[in-house]
């Protein structure tokens, strides 16, 4: 997604509960890159404070087993904080991955988003939108998605690099 239409999703107040509150865990995907199992099955304990001060996921990564380090950012945070007092352990509202894309695709009509909204767009808006357009290193998508190789990510996100790669040589063309 682009940073337009994740703004959108942002900014829209949905007169539907359910609605709301897909978009709100949407958008906590969208800034922490969690796979929809690690969402579902965050827990208040895997919130620890890291040893730099700041708030950090840790968890197992259900796929592959790796151990997931990934600093909240503070729309992420705002998610965790709306929905502290739903459940005890969890961190946020439980739904399918089914009902969860399916609600998806009403968000997306009703936002005027004209691509097919799934989970897992979240999470390559994480790694595109939120790290690599802001120049994030590969390898540190890598390690924040929880690839075993960052061959991977490579693998996944070439078309990102490559456009990053002709902004900067058409930043540098118009200093020589």
């Amino acid at each position: 997604m682009t940073k337009e239409e994740l703004s959108k999703i942002e900014k829209y107040q949905f007169t539907a509960e359910r609605l709301q509150i897909v978009a709100d865990m949407f958008i906590f995907c969208c800034y922490s890159g969690l796979a929809y199992n690690e969402m579902a099955n965050l827990e208040k304990s895997h919130i620890i404070n890291g040893f730099d001060g700041n708030e950090w996921i840790n968890m197992k990564r259900a796929k592959t087993q790796q151990t997931l380090s990934i600093p909240l950012l503070n729309k992420s945070k705002m998610m965790i904080e709306k929905y502290k007092n739903v459940d005890e352990t969890k961190v946020l509202p439980s739904l399918s991955n089914q009902k969860f894309n399916t609600y998806l695709k009403e968000i997306a009509d009703i936002v005027g988003i004209d691509k097919r909204l799934t989970h897992h767009l979240a999470r390559r808006t994480f790694a595109t939108t939120v790290l690599l357009y802001n120049d994030v290193p590969m390898e540190i998508v890598s390690e924040l998605l929880g690839h075993s190789k960052i061959t991977i990510t490579q693998e996944h996100y070439a078309k990102v690099v490559n456009k990053k790669v002709s902004e900067q040589m058409i930043k540098l063309n118009s200093k020589l």
